[in-house]
């Protein structure tokens, strides 16, 4: 039971990638019957339609290539001890004292201005930003330290 706790978002995420998938080859499926129909109209739509499991496929690609980055990363500052220690108070939901993760949030950001070229330090504060709730400035971060992650020399 312990495993399906530990990766229940790996589980999660392959089953929104099967749904995904699935929805993608109906779309794909749907928009060639349109094509192939003599009405104009049909064809016209089944263009647009088109367009449909093409973005969902590269939105999927890229979301999964992203996460599989995200993981590398998480690993390696692992492996090298310099994870945040996630010790922050939790309401009895489960979920982050606000004000806990706001205190600590100045240290991450103070880090991330002395080290702008670091990749370790955009993904510390990235994770908080995650904490203080600001989740779209926390992908935004991760997506700055991915960045750097894949230029790194080290």
């Amino acid at each position: 039971m312990e495993t399906v706790k530990q990766h229940r978002v790996k589980i999660g995420v392959v089953f929104v990638t099967v749904l995904l998938a699935f929805w993608l080859v109906v779309a794909l499926q749907r928009s060639v019957l349109l094509l192939t129909d003599p009405n104009p109209v049909a064809k016209a739509l089944g263009a647009a339609y088109l367009l449909l499991p093409l973005i969902g496929a590269w939105a999927l690609v890229r979301e999964l290539l992203f996460g599989a980055q995200t993981e590398r990363m998480a690993s390696r500052l692992h492996a090298e001890g310099g994870l945040p220690v996630d010790d922050l108070p939790r309401t009895p939901a489960g979920r982050i004292v606000r004000e806990a993760a706001d205190a600590r949030f100045p240290a991450y950001q103070a880090e991330t201005e002395a080290n702008p070229g670091d990749w370790r330090s955009w993904f510390r504060l990235s994770c908080a930003y995650d904490a203080a709730g600001d989740r779209t400035r926390a992908r935004r971060s991760m997506r700055h330290a991915a960045k750097l992650f894949g230029a790194r020399r080290d």
